[in-house]
């Protein structure tokens, strides 16, 4: 894992709450059987534009997944529409480690991010949930905002429906505390992600 990355990891985070930790719970609970039946973990995470919280969460995820050692997990995200991974998303991440390839220009890019050297990227760009990138069955839902959550009464395909919410860093767009309030989002979805994956024992 990239020098950087990790550092957060193991200096940067901060401490999840009682009230959170019981939020996370069914997430853990999913990702545990999973692993206790030694099959994939397929974590589709859904907000209605694709462009900021369910990315996050999606490469938090996959990074804690590596970090604990928790093989077969893979993250994607959706959204009840697709618009483009917000710029300053893909800035944050590189300025906390995350190497980051741009692999189109057009007005929907395509990024593959990566956390270490020899794992392989993530492939982020705003999609559907539903898209034919995402998984059609055997997955959680991981509802990142209120209103996909509500937008969304049926999910397709979805072994269980999860709501982890997180505040829009979108509100601060413009202002002065843009950066701090993007890199704050972007620490509290690695806090939670860092808890759920340090929670599940590995049967190896």
């Amino acid at each position: 894992m990239y020098s950087i990355v990790k550092n957060i990891i193991e200096e940067k985070l901060i401490l999840v709450s009682s009230e959170r930790k019981e939020v996370l719970q069914p997430l853990i609970e999913f990702v545990q059987s999973k692993v206790d039946n030694k099959q994939a973990v397929n974590l589709n995470f859904i907000c209605t534009h694709n462009s900021r919280r369910s990315h996050l969460s999606q490469i938090w995820a996959q990074t804690m997944a590596s970090h604990y050692s928790v093989n077969n997990v893979n993250c994607y995200s959706g959204g009840t529409e697709a618009t483009a991974l917000f710029s300053k998303v893909a800035v944050t991440l590189q300025n906390q480690g995350f190497q980051i390839q741009k692999l189109s220009d057009d007005s929907n890019p395509v990024y593959a991010i990566k956390y270490s050297e020899n794992e392989p990227p993530i492939i982020c760009f705003s999609k559907t949930f539903d898209d034919e990138f995402n998984p059609r069955l055997n997955f959680a839902a991981i509802m990142t905002c209120s209103s996909a959550d509500e937008g969304c009464p049926f999910i397709a395909g979805a072994e269980k429906r999860l709501p982890i919410r997180y505040e829009d860093p979108k509100i601060f767009d413009g202002t002065d505390l843009m950066d701090v309030k993007y890199l704050e989002r972007s620490i509290e979805i690695a806090s939670e992600m860092n808890y759920v994956f340090s929670q599940i024992k590995n049967n190896n």
